[in-house]
């Protein structure tokens, strides 16, 4: 039975050794390993699609649920194959450039914009040996790649000489810089606790009875998750943080000049965004492929698609924050809660656990406490006229 549970987790790592093993014979050494990162490189570019398609009809599918519709259900059955009609219609549709806009910069800020999406694909643990590069600072490399989003935001904005498209652009650098900020912050107890950097390293360090051993367990591993979590909506423009592409303030924000497959490789970075940094909150926090009974690829698979399920939900449920409101929320609120996790993750770490549950949740609570009253919103005394005589 344990012969077939491990055929099982290892199908895919099995299979590519297979046919690895199998030019071996026929090809030099040499050509194998640049066949294997070719293998890699294929199974990642097809991956983002594939995925950025169908999060989309599960988008689509829940939040009609939640809205009392039907969602997609016309294109093939139970409409699976809505997500190939978009992609379809994305490619057909003409392609419009604003008279003044800079047309080199326009065209390439989508493109580039889709490469980090696609490159922190490489760190992420899909499940056990199924990290495409195992890197000693894979979490590191996460943070620098993630953050380069930006970039191609600002320049398509820029580039589109559109009031509405700038005013975009410079909330999502606001927006983004602000957010990486509490979110950086939020693995530093992770990076203690498991004393490395490689995502692989992390996922290890949380095993345990029943591969149960996860972060978000312990008291300063849930306020890191909740923290990661939130700004990792923030960083992907989600509901309620979706200020950068505000209808009902600025069209369509940053990318209101772009259509065609230029607006849909905007769309597919978003996604993919999702994924990845869903991932990743897997891998820091709720043991990555860590799981009892199912398959180590599955688990991961289920925690992320999990939480994407939970980032749909604030987009169906949850109204728009305000400019304030937002950028206070990082900087007042989820930057002090992280700076306080710190030292609550190192108490954890030099004291022995039963002292630690003691010590940690009462700091957390009180901290949680006095942030929320401190940044309470003031709300104004009605005022009452007098009437004339």
């Amino acid at each position: 039975m344990k012969e077939i549970e491990f055929f099982v987790d290892l199908i895919f790592v099995n299979a590519k050794g297979w046919c690895l093993d199998l030019l071996g014979h026929f090809l030099p050494d040499w050509t194998v390993v640049l066949v294997s990162i070719i293998i890699s490189a294929v199974v990642i570019m097809v991956l983002g699609p594939l995925v950025m398609m169908y999060l989309t009809l599960l988008e689509r599918k829940v939040i009609g649920r939640i809205q009392n519709r039907y969602g997609p259900n016309r294109v093939g059955k139970w409409g699976l194959l809505q997500p190939i009609a978009d992609g379809i219609k994305m490619f057909t549709k003409e392609d419009i450039v604003p008279a003044q806009a800079d047309k080199i910069i326009h065209f390439l800020a989508p493109v580039i914009i889709v490469i980090p999406a696609l490159m922190v694909f490489l760190v992420v643990p899909f499940g056990e040996r199924m990290t495409a590069v195992n890197l000693n600072i894979g979490l590191l490399y996460f943070i620098a790649v993630s953050s380069i989003t930006t970039i191609p935001i600002f320049m398509g904005s820029w580039a589109s000489r559109n009031k509405y498209s700038l005013l975009g652009g410079m909330r999502t650098a606001a927006q983004m810089i602000s957010y990486e900020v509490p979110m950086t912050l939020s693995v530093v107890p992770v990076i203690m606790m498991s004393q490395s950097l490689s995502t692989n390293t992390i996922v290890m360090t949380q095993a345990g009875d029943m591969d149960l051993h996860w972060f978000v367990f312990t008291p300063w591993g849930l306020v890191g998750f909740v923290i990661f979590f939130l700004c990792a909506v923030a960083e992907c423009n989600r509901p309620p943080f979706d200020l950068p592409e505000a209808e009902s303030e600025l069209v369509a924000g940053f990318h209101t000049e772009y259509s065609g497959m230029k607006f849909a490789l905007f769309y597919m970075a978003e996604y993919m965004n999702a994924f990845t940094l869903c991932g990743i909150a897997t891998t820091l926090f709720l043991g990555g492929w860590q799981g009892p009974l199912f398959p180590s690829w599955l688990w991961f698979f289920g925690k992320t698609f999990l939480l994407i399920c939970v980032m749909i939900w604030f987009r169906g449920t949850f109204p728009r924050f305000r400019v304030d409101q937002l950028m206070g929320f990082a900087w007042k609120f989820l930057l002090p809660l992280t700076l306080i996790n710190i030292p609550v993750a190192a108490l954890w770490f030099f004291v022995p656990e039963q002292l630690a549950w003691i010590y940690s949740v009462p700091i957390l609570a009180v901290s949680l406490w006095g942030l929320v009253k401190l940044n309470r919103s003031f709300v104004p005394e009605k005022r009452i006229y007098p009437l004339a005589d």
